[in-house]
């Protein structure tokens, strides 16, 4: 695993010649569902290179409500948790290098070191706090305002992720999208 994930999971830089043999390392391209909706979710992702995304299907309609980047990890929590079917996919949007630590291996190392359950406890607070901030964006925001807080504090976002995503992520058309950066981009010339 590359010193990039250790720095930013010491669990990992601490333990990991006595674990490594639990990390699957997978090289992917982009668009590889990881995970497909309905499916179990019998792995947490560790990203060490790309990008994914989570979201769902709704009535054909794909609606992506979180994006991944490097040095984060990733996994249908609520499958992962309970071993029942997801209600969302995950899926590469860039090619990736990730790292793959299975349901059983990772709930060993939850129920035998405090650390690995402090750091799963701040991933699913970091999860909830994105949740929370995403549905008190979408009734209080306007599209614009979502978009603008997009340019301010996830720039990550605008730099590299397609177009259509976006308009996904904010709840809106890609026309839509289109009308809106053109306004932001003629009002900051």
């Amino acid at each position: 695993m590359l010193e990039k994930i250790k720095s930013d999971f010491p669990f990992f830089a601490k333990y990991w010649d006595e674990y490594e043999h639990m990390f699957k390392e997978e090289i992917i391209p982009a668009k590889k569902l990881l995970l497909r909706q309905g499916e179990i979710a019998k792995y947490v992702y560790f990203l060490d290179q790309g990008c994914l995304r989570l979201g769902f299907n709704d009535n054909d309609r794909e609606i992506t409500f979180q994006f991944f980047f490097e040095c984060q990890a990733i996994t249908s929590m609520e499958s992962f948790k309970s071993y029942s079917p997801s209600p969302f996919f995950l899926e590469s949007i860039e090619p990736s290098r990730l790292f793959a630590l299975g349901r059983d291996d990772a709930l060993m190392l939850y129920n035998k070191h405090e650390e690995f359950k402090d750091y799963l406890i701040e991933f699913l607070f970091s999860r909830v706090t994105n949740y929370i901030r995403l549905f008190l964006s979408r009734i209080k925001d306007t599209p614009e305002e979502r978009y603008l807080d997009l340019i301010r504090n996830h720039p990550e976002i605008v730099n590299r992720i397609p177009q259509h995503y976006i308009a996904s992520y904010l709840g809106i058309t890609p026309v839509s999208l289109s009308r809106i950066r053109n306004r932001v981009w003629s009002e900051r010339r």
